[in-house]
């Protein structure tokens, strides 16, 4: 009788077992995924879907981490830096457009996971994407604020810092009110729909975009190929700005400095995330994916060759390297242009940022 129970106890709990087992792994049938209808406006073409990816690339990697890897850790080498970055973003873009044309919903990686490998990874896919989302808006958000805090000489921050102090370890050191109406101002902009907000995104990437312009075209013009060879004798404080040359830090500092300006290429992804408000997501995702990334790998490397070139890599302000540098060889109106690209940069890459957060909320929502 024991027997009996023990073994009818063991079958419920393997019959539970496994469909817990068959619960946690079951997939979502891409016929299932192209099926469904979706209430989403399909409002964007292959050019709005490229904006967006490139507004959300060319963010903070353009006007501060050029200057932060060239200064301190690949020096000139910045430039191989970022064309292996620039390879190994393409070779995940070709996957993100394989699957993005498979299976065209939004979500991005959750819906891609929940259909190859099952709903428990998808699960947490999807709250690392929702992270990823909130706290690149945020630090966006305060980068943004800093860059226009340091346009104005720290006004803002000597007085808030003064007047409204936060004085707990791990915190800011004064509320940032500019970063939070920013995010609001923004929000409010999404919410007006995605044909508006893409509006707005296509303006400000393409103003981007000319000032980068306006950086390669001017900085030719400044160009000395000896600071690609400085000799060793010539190099202040060695311990910390190595040793000259191409490869100050050696080819080691490159690789390491690849590693940072891989992050500069995030953001390609948002592409697929409002994959399913494209007019014709099979095509577009894939066409606007290798496109934004063709785009990106041309903006990060001419403006590192040319700001290598400029000044030499151990002058450069590692917050404010491109209008520092053209400071540097007597070119002040030029920073002015920067500044401007950079406030419509970061903005963008906001915009983008807060963009795709609530398309993943929806797409585990919406999935079953």
């Amino acid at each position: 009788m024991l027997s009996a129970k023990l073994s009818a106890l063991a079958a419920a709990l393997s019959s539970a077992v496994e469909h817990l087992v068959q619960s946690l792994t079951r997939r979502k049938s891409i016929k299932s995924s192209l099926d469904a209808e979706t209430k989403l406006d399909k409002c964007l073409s292959t050019i709005d879907l490229t904006f967006l990816g490139i507004g959300c690339t060319l963010g903070s990697g353009i006007y501060v981490v050029i200057g932060q890897v060239a200064k301190s850790i690949a020096g000139p080498s910045v430039v191989l830096s970022f064309l292996i970055a620039a390879l190994a973003s393409v070779l995940a873009g070709l996957s993100y457009a394989e699957f993005g044309s498979r299976v065209p919903r939004a979500g991005s990686a959750y819906v891609y996971s929940y259909v190859t490998v099952g709903e428990i990874w998808a699960f947490v896919i999807g709250w690392n994407l929702i992270l990823e989302y909130v706290i690149g808006s945020a630090s966006v958000a305060r980068a943004t604020s800093t860059y226009i805090d340091a346009m104005t000489h720290h006004t803002m921050s000597n007085f808030l810092t003064e007047h409204a102090p936060i004085n707990v370890p791990s915190l800011s050191p004064y509320p940032d009110f500019l970063a939070f109406g920013l995010t609001i101002l923004l929000s409010v902009i999404l919410c007006l729909g995605m044909r508006e907000s893409s509006l707005i995104n296509n303006i400000f990437t393409i103003v981007n975009l000319f000032v980068i312009g306006y950086i390669i075209i001017c900085g030719l013009f400044q160009v000395n190929a000896h600071n690609w060879s400085i000799p060793y004798e010539e190099v202040p404080h060695p311990e910390v700005n190595g040793v000259g040359g191409f490869f100050p830090f050696g080819v080691l500092g490159m690789a390491a400095g690849a590693g940072t300006c891989f992050y500069c290429f995030v953001g390609f992804d948002v592409i697929a995330t409002a994959g399913e408000e494209a007019v014709n997501p099979q095509k577009a995702i894939p066409v606007a994916i290798t496109s934004c990334l063709a785009v990106c790998a041309v903006a990060y490397i001419l403006p590192s060759i040319i700001l290598t070139l400029m000044v030499p890599y151990y002058s450069l302000d590692p917050l404010a390297p491109l209008p520092s540098a053209f400071e540097l060889v007597g070119w002040y109106v030029a920073a002015y242009v920067i500044d401007a690209g950079a406030i419509c940069s970061l903005a963008t890459c906001l915009l983008t940022s807060i963009c795709g957060m609530p398309r993943v909320v929806y797409a585990m929502h919406v999935t079953d």
